[in-house]
């Protein structure tokens, strides 16, 4: 009787079912992919917060300070080159994309155009006062707006389903997802490039097997840390209990959740190199901005309603599984 009950269930979720009904979810609802192309015209057409000066301001003791650890001068004069091409072309506004929960945009801010169609834009320098001012300042902004995006992306995807959060509640458990998952981040990024950097000194090709091995076990990080906010849009979680929910959805759908994640992925960053095709100083680029604002936001909503209703499927199945064990122990 139990295994019939098993065979009865519902498929689970499907991918290509939940990226088209992200796709339609935002169509019918277009206002969703507002903030994506307010932020994506500003990065392009607004004003730079640019950085190149307060590199030579700091440049003499950057080189004292490298001298004094008997690096050799033509590696200084490298890492001068590379750190001066970096000052030149970063736009620190693009700190506004914060992750995991922020805007989706088109322009990273460290690859920004020189040239728009309107000209020039006008540059703005950071200083050694106000850096850290402007650093905290663009990411607070960037963690309200991607509350306010992920709320709205939400509400768009599951409508009727969807209780929405309140919006004091859905950026203060944004802060605190953010905080958690660069956390994390950091405590495994930073151990794992150390043993990639001791390796490379032993042999290139030591190295470079063990990044495929990292890249490869990265999918047991990756997929659990990808719903970690999703809970807290959909079923009002705070960032604990999402973050359990996540890592407990991924449990029982790891390969199915792991192919849906790299779909997404591909979709997202292959579809990039079409919007970046038309030159930076031609307006064209509008078509790759709205372009990109509407995919990103569709496999948003896509992701939410994967979330949804996997995890319906998912209590589905072990309410089933309940009686088959209560009958086991007995």
């Amino acid at each position: 009787m139990e295994v019939s009950s098993l065979e009865n269930l519902p498929p689970p979720p499907g991918i290509i079912d939940s990226i088209k009904a992200g796709f339609d979810a935002v169509a019918s609802r277009i206002a969703a992919i507002l903030l994506p192309v307010l932020l994506n015209l500003f990065l392009w057409l607004g004003p730079r917060l640019k950085m190149d000066a307060l590199f030579t301001s700091m440049q003499n003791d950057m080189v004292t300070f490298w001298t004094a650890l008997r690096i050799p001068a033509e590696d200084i004069q490298e890492m001068l080159e590379g750190y001066g091409s970096f000052s030149q072309s970063a736009n620190l506004f693009g700190l506004v994309r914060t992750l995991p929960i922020g805007i989706s945009s088109l322009f990273a801010g460290f690859n920004e155009p020189f040239t728009t169609p309107i000209g020039s834009p006008a540059a703005l320098q950071v200083t050694e006062v106000n850096f850290s001012l402007w650093l905290m300042g663009l990411t607070v902004i960037g963690w309200v707006g991607g509350a306010i995006y992920f709320r709205s992306v939400a509400w768009a995807a599951l409508t009727e389903k969807f209780k929405s959060p309140g919006l004091v509640r859905s950026v203060s458990q944004t802060i605190l997802v953010s905080i958690a998952f660069n956390f994390v981040l950091m405590l495994i990024g930073i151990p794992v490039l150390m043993v990639i950097i001791i390796a490379a000194q032993f042999s290139a090709f030591l190295a470079n097997l063990l990044v495929l091995f990292i890249t490869l076990g990265s999918v047991l990080v990756i997929v659990p840390m990808f719903f970690w906010a999703h809970g807290v849009f959909i079923r009002q979680e705070n960032v604990i209990t999402s973050m359990m929910s996540s890592i407990q959805l991924t449990r029982f759908t790891l390969p199915t959740s792991s192919l849906f994640i790299l779909t997404i992925f591909l979709l997202s960053y292959g579809l990039n190199f079409l919007w970046q095709m038309p030159k930076f100083d031609s307006w064209i680029t509008v078509l790759g901005i709205f372009g990109h604002s509407f995919v990103t936001t569709a496999l948003l909503a896509a992701s939410f309603i994967y979330y949804h209703n996997m995890n319906i499927w998912v209590q589905l199945v072990l309410e089933r599984l309940r009686p088959m064990n209560t009958v086991k122990q007995a």
